[in-house]
């Protein structure tokens, strides 16, 4: 098991957080662009 540390994080185009890496992204990672649906919602 990884530490959270060492996970992979992104940063959101919309609101400019960075995110890490989930479970549930393991599969889709590399087309992972938002950090949660509100901001691919609220896309521009």
């Amino acid at each position: 098991m990884q530490k959270k540390s060492d996970l992979p994080t992104k940063t959101c185009p919309v609101c400019g957080r960075p995110f890490t890496w989930r479970r549930k992204w393991a599969r889709n990672w590399d087309s992972v662009i938002y950090c949660s649906e509100r901001c691919r919602r609220s896309k521009s």
